[in-house]
């Protein structure tokens, strides 16, 4: 369901399948203790395009909740412009900014030089 690495410093979680509603809230679970074990470390959200519905899209901006109450960088990667969209128009607006990107290089370029 998902993976993880540390790139130039960041967190990067990717998901590769929606897990459905069943499963939405052991991502959420699995993410945030990703995020826990590796705070202050800014995280991205690689999103392939078989994770892009909507179970997967809520445990995101539940993890970018999360993120925000702990202070910590949270961008989201994802091909898709529809779901970008999404998640860009459903994102916690009460603490840091949800930045949502098309590439995965810019992402981790982008959360690197922001915490640095």
């Amino acid at each position: 369901m998902l993976s993880h690495t540390l790139e130039h410093g960041v967190l990067v979680i990717t998901v590769d399948q929606d897990p459905g509603i069943a499963g939405r809230a052991t991502l959420t679970t699995h993410i945030t203790n990703l995020v826990d074990a590796h705070q202050p470390t800014p995280v991205v959200i690689v999103l392939t395009e078989r994770a892009g519905g909507h179970a997967a899209v809520s445990a995101v901006l539940r993890a970018h909740q999360w993120c925000g109450r702990l202070g910590v960088l949270m961008s989201v990667v994802i091909h898709s412009a529809p779901v970008r969209r999404l998640l860009e128009a459903n994102a916690d607006s009460s603490g840091p900014r949800l930045v949502v990107h098309a590439r995965v290089d810019t992402a981790i370029s982008t959360a690197f030089t922001a915490a640095a």
